[in-house]
């Protein structure tokens, strides 16, 4: 074979790749599934005639992003404070049961409505990977949750609140709560497809990750996942994420590394009947990670939703926070206000 044929050759496998990232980055997002009851229904017997009002924040980039504030019980002094992370498609809204709970404790607490979703900007994308820590950064800072302070992330958000607790700015918060938590999907607690509340466009999500490993990140305001929800704009829901968003918001791809990386007190919470994740199999995911000292607590009778809505399951949530809090030592308040370079990572 001369020269010239082989020079033949590689320009038509170079021709035949680049056709097969354009039609996956083209045609490869993800098809909508059939809505999961069992996430939605829970929610139609909930109260929220004291939904408090969001406030809002001032994110580093000008834009205005939302929260809402429960004050602590009565009144009184709070005991420390606890920010909580919603789920994928929802907002602050959809913890607006375990806040009460959380306040009616002493804490003050502040749920957050994540950049994507709710009053935080357009529904399912951000501008880059790595703004919703930037994000939580200027929360702090703005803010300023009264010390000790706990990062409590449900789902999705437990995978977002790991990312925090294993990276460079960990110490924004002196204790750690996943409920749920979303890891990865190579982790042992991952049931197919979330159990039927995601699906993935696949062959996108292996052309932009490829794209973004050579730097080019112009695509990933694309949609790569689809939730099993109704209408989404109309329940004030979002109906996918961007390539930029779900990366953002769930651990790096070595979950492993940042698991390894938590250095505050940390916990995780599950319900016994989860039909999205492997509840069972929490425990071995973060031993596996060499953290077999993070302690895992399942809750009998609670499903995925359930751990944030049902009685018992937020009675447990709120006995964690104290647990943490006991064993914490709270850093200075100045420490929420150490600046990190934007996308800085440390393990």
């Amino acid at each position: 074979m001369n020269l010239r044929t082989v020079l033949s050759a590689c320009a038509a496998c170079a021709v035949l790749l680049l056709v097969a990232l354009a039609a996956a980055i083209a045609f490869g997002g993800p098809t909508r599934p059939q809505p999961m009851l069992s996430i939605s229904n829970p929610f139609r017997n909930v109260d929220y005639s004291a939904l408090p009002p969001l406030s809002h924040y001032a994110a580093r980039d000008g834009t205005q992003l939302a929260y809402r504030r429960y004050a602590p019980a009565g009144g009184a002094a709070a005991r420390g404070s606890v920010v909580l992370v919603h789920g994928s498609s929802a907002n602050s809204q959809s913890v607006h049961p375990l806040a009460q709970s959380l306040a009616g404790a002493g804490f003050a607490v502040y749920a957050l409505d994540i950049r994507g979703h709710g009053d935080s900007g357009p529904h399912g994308d951000i501008a880059y990977i790595g703004q919703l820590d930037d994000d939580l950064q200027d929360f702090t800072g703005s803010v300023r949750p009264p010390r000790p302070s706990t990062l409590a992330g449900f789902s999705s958000g437990g995978g977002f609140a790991i990312r925090v607790a294993g990276g460079a700015r960990q110490a924004l918060f002196d204790n750690y709560l996943f409920l749920a938590p979303y890891t990865s999907r190579r982790a042992a607690s991952f049931r197919p497809n979330a159990g039927g509340w995601v699906a993935v466009g696949v062959p996108r999500v292996v052309a932009l990750t490829l794209l973004n490993r050579i730097g080019v990140t112009r695509y990933n305001h694309l949609p790569v996942v689809a939730f099993a929800v109704g209408n989404a704009s109309a329940a004030g829901l979002v109906g996918t994420y961007s390539y930029a968003l779900v990366t953002n918001f769930q651990p790096d791809e070595a979950y492993q590394d940042d698991i390894r990386a938590i250095r505050e007190p940390a916990a995780v919470l599950a319900g016994v009947d989860d039909e999205v994740f492997l509840a069972a199999r929490f425990a071995q995911v973060f031993a596996e990670a060499g953290r077999p000292d993070i302690p895992v607590t399942l809750v009998p009778g609670s499903g995925h939703i359930g751990l944030t809505l049902d009685a018992q399951a937020r009675a447990a949530v709120v006995a964690a926070v104290a647990k943490l809090d006991a064993a914490t030592r709270p850093m200075p308040a100045s420490a929420s206000q150490a600046p990190a370079p934007i996308g800085e990572r440390a393990y």
